[in-house]
């Protein structure tokens, strides 16, 4: 058996206990979801020859036109671009944002700074990479409030005949606000929407698919990553963006090419994971909920500021946990890594990642490279020293590791 200490042992029971309220609600809101998501696959038909594969330009490929569908069908939008040879939810959004926006057209986030990975797709005027600034895309941001509400005054101030497209951060990234609800989401597009119509409203809606009932379908477009919630951890890669048909196809144009757009694009063979991982997600985000709840009442049980805390509403599967203490950051990744199914004999460490500002720490060892909906932590390397923990697709399993960081870090 895995050595763990007696305190942690103890500790660790009293969580549990703290969690069993928590725990029902999670599980009556997968069994929504995971209806939800079989009827989806029954609506749109899908049937073992939507595995087969296809290879060259991928036309009359039918499993990618009815994955298209069920990703559609489960989050009440018109329609939805699914394709493995997106790279990342990053690489997802950029095809949204580049497909959307043209030179002069203005893009404000309503939350903040976006995520780090996207500063260099807004980019500068004194680059040459290609970003949205190169193109004459201006970029605005407006803070939340300190409540972590929108500040509707000032959205309602900022925009102006420039405004093209409205950008919405659900998650709240490497920050300590709340992340968004639907409802919140949903709320703001309705007050936007009275606004001008014409503005296009684009949600990251990356770690939050599937942790409500409901979905932020008021947006024009939600976008995400599959190594991360809807890939339910069986999806080997990929992204998706589901929203308004034709702002849809306006972005398959810029995945492709303008006239081939949906109508192209082998799947390789890898139809059958993608199916799978999205009728899995439901089941794996429960188990990941799960997971970020027992970490939040084990570590402030033991002392340390979490956000949110056990008991506090969810919109994403994401913990913090506030450590002080750098050695403490570093330890606490590498006792999650010693909990991992692959590469636990390795001990993590800071390195200078591509897309951020400063050093990042990251434990991860998952059956997918870098994917979030499994065990993982990471953290930049910068006061005051929090890491945030996401996923877990077997509850059990993951509950070790979290116990074997909060070993590492007490020893």
């Amino acid at each position: 058996m895995i050595t763990i200490s007696d305190k942690v042992k103890n500790v660790s029971k009293e969580a549990i206990n703290l969690c069993k309220k928590e725990f029902k609600k999670i599980e009556e809101i997968k069994e929504h979801n995971q209806q939800k998501m079989l009827e989806s696959f029954i609506k749109c038909r899908v049937s073992e020859s939507h595995f087969t594969a296809t290879t060259g330009y991928g036309y009359n490929d039918r499993g990618r036109d009815t994955l298209d569908k069920v990703y559609a069908t489960a989050f009440g939008t018109q329609d939805a671009l699914v394709r493995h040879n997106f790279v990342s939810g990053t690489h997802a959004l950029t095809v949204a944002l580049f497909g959307i926006l043209r030179p002069g057209d203005e893009i404000i986030s309503i939350t903040g700074l976006p995520y780090d990975t996207l500063k260099s797709v807004i980019g500068n005027k004194n680059n040459n990479e290609g970003s949205l600034s190169n193109f004459d895309i201006s970029f605005k941001y407006i803070d939340l409030n300190k409540d972590g509400s929108f500040d509707y005054k000032k959205i309602k101030n900022t925009i102006n005949n420039k405004t093209k497209v409205i950008y919405i951060q659900r998650s709240k990234g490497y920050s300590f606000r709340k992340s968004l609800s639907y409802k919140e989401i949903n709320e703001i597009c309705a007050f936007i929407k009275k606004i001008s119509e014409k503005i296009i409203i684009i949600v990251d809606n990356c770690y939050g698919e599937f942790v409500e009932k409901e979905e932020p379908s008021q947006a024009d477009l939600i976008v995400g990553s599959l190594i991360k919630n809807p890939g339910g951890g069986i999806s080997p890669t990929g992204g998706y963006i589901a929203g308004k048909k034709e702002l849809v196809n306006l972005c398959s144009y810029r995945l492709t090419s303008p006239g081939m757009g949906k109508e192209v694009g082998a799947t390789l063979g890898l139809n059958r994971e993608l199916f799978m991982g999205a009728f899995n997600s439901p089941n794996a985000i429960g188990e990941a909920l799960k997971t970020a709840v027992f970490s939040s009442a084990l570590f402030e049980i033991l002392g340390f500021d979490v956000y949110p805390k056990y008991n506090d509403p969810r919109c994403d599967i994401i913990e913090c946990i506030v450590l002080k203490d750098k050695d403490l950051l570093i330890k606490f990744c590498q006792g999650i890594q010693k909990g991992s199914p692959i590469d636990s004999f390795i001990a993590p460490e800071p390195w200078d990642m591509p897309g951020y500002d400063s050093q990042i720490i990251m434990a991860a060892g998952a059956f997918t490279l870098g994917s979030s909906i499994e065990l993982s932590a990471d953290a930049p390397l910068k006061d005051p020293y929090a890491v945030w923990v996401q996923g877990g697709t077997n509850f059990y399993s993951a509950k070790v590791g979290i116990m074997l960081a909060a070993d590492n870090i007490l020893k």
